[in-house]
């Protein structure tokens, strides 16, 4: 058969195509998880958006808005670094294509690894530059789509004279494409978690399966149930401060 002849080939064993399998279902499966979980319970990113619609509300009050470009520039120069670094850990991993030979040589070296074929190693190499290309679209995209949030708040209508909520159109304009960028960028942070977890397979296909179990516990605990979540959710039980 041509599909066992390909797995004879590469030197892949049952383990290598469960870890590979788990990984991918695990991260489509979490990313769609977390899409519809999202509906029903807060989020780090829903609560965000609260704030984000805040802020733009905020920003139509002002006269001066130099403070709102000033954190627009904070957020493109984030998206920015993850891109560049993107870019140089894709060039990193390509130039590794033309020394597998020598990273078989390294790794097998290394406790608790398992030999692989070169195909295989290069499989594994190319499963990383996929994640990383996947990355840099992301991370590109958000940086494009903060751009476009600089473009609204500049067109943004003068200080109202009254209530902000008059301009509620340009308001939930401006937050909505702010929280598109958020996503992507959210996204392209998850690709770094998953790459990590994909590295692992360099050493031993278990490691794969425990690394990629242990990412998606980290994100649904930082997504869903983090402190950092409470803080934001929470409501203000503080005393009045005393002046």
């Amino acid at each position: 058969m041509p599909g066992a002849r390909i797995i004879a080939e590469l030197s892949l064993t049952w383990l290598d195509i469960a870890a590979s399998l788990f990984f991918v279902l695990s991260w489509a499966g979490y990313a769609t998880f977390a899409q519809w979980r999202s509906k029903s319970v807060p989020t780090l990113h829903s609560a965000m958006d609260g704030y984000r619609r805040q802020w733009m509300v905020r920003m139509i009050e002002r006269d001066n808005r130099m403070v709102d470009v000033n954190i627009m520039r904070n957020l493109v120069r984030s998206s920015q670094f993850f891109a560049s670094t993107t870019m140089l850990v894709l060039g990193a991993l390509i130039a590794l294509l033309g020394y597998v030979q020598q990273a078989m040589d390294v790794v097998s070296g290394l406790p608790f690894t398992v030999k692989a074929s070169t195909r295989l190693l290069e499989i594994k190499v190319v499963l990383l530059v996929l994640i990383f290309v996947y990355a840099f679209f992301k991370f590109s995209w958000a940086i494009r789509q903060l751009g476009f949030c600089s473009t609204l708040i500049g067109a943004a209508p003068k200080q109202p004279a009254e209530n902000p909520e008059q301009f509620a159109v340009e308001i939930n304009r401006v937050a909505a494409v702010t929280s598109y960028a958020g996503t992507n960028f959210n996204d392209g942070l998850r690709a770094y978690y998953f790459a990590l977890a994909a590295l692992t397979w360099f050493l031993h296909p278990y490691l794969m399966l425990i690394a990629t179990a242990w990412v998606v516990y980290v994100l649904y605990h930082r997504e869903f149930e983090s402190r950092t979540l409470y803080a934001l959710t929470k409501d203000d039980t503080s005393s009045p401060v005393k002046t």
